[in-house]
């Protein structure tokens, strides 16, 4: 089974640098945290959520999107991010490893509590950043043992009508 990582998607865009460097709109903010989660879900293999407070929205249900590997739920009026998290880290069987990444002192607490670790704000920036870079590098770089040479991806018949060809000069 999959780690899984509950993000409080506003309690991590609080504590973004570059957000708040940058001036970004809080819509610009969320488009650019979902596309760093998924690329985060796809690296790591890991089930990643992202919670989205609508505690003060006009929305009354509850919407849940799945894209490449992550899933966005933003909550319905009067529900807070950290409750639906707390509530499904109360759900999750014993055996399933699970963080949530907040800097909410609070919620910290309570989760902890909930049987799931904790991962602060900036340390869930860290680890976003080293592993997308890490990523980025596995993706493009193969190692000598992923290389093929042409010779290997051809059939017999292939090879050889190839070094007959070249052989003919």
């Amino acid at each position: 089974m999959k780690p899984l990582l509950y993000v409080d998607g506003y309690n991590i865009i609080g504590a973004w640098p570059a957000a708040a460097q940058a001036g970004w709109p809080l819509d610009e903010c969320r488009d650019r945290l979902i596309h760093l989660l998924q690329d985060y879900a796809g690296y790591t293999g890991q089930e990643v959520w992202l919670v989205f407070d609508g505690y003060r929205a006009d929305r009354q249900v509850r919407s849940v999107d799945e894209r490449d590997g992550l899933t966005i739920v933003y909550t319905r009026h009067g529900e807070t991010a950290d409750h639906f998290i707390e509530r499904q880290c109360q759900q999750l069987p014993k055996y399933r490893e699970a963080r949530v990444a907040t800097s909410d002192g609070v919620e910290q607490t309570i989760i902890l509590g909930r049987g799931a670790t904790r991962i602060s704000a900036r340390e869930l920036w860290r680890e976003l950043n080293a592993e997308r870079s890490s990523g980025r590098d596995r993706h493009c770089m193969p190692s000598a043992q992923q290389r093929t040479s042409l010779g290997a991806a051809l059939s017999r018949e292939q090879y050889a009508e190839l070094d007959r060809l070249r052989r003919q000069k």
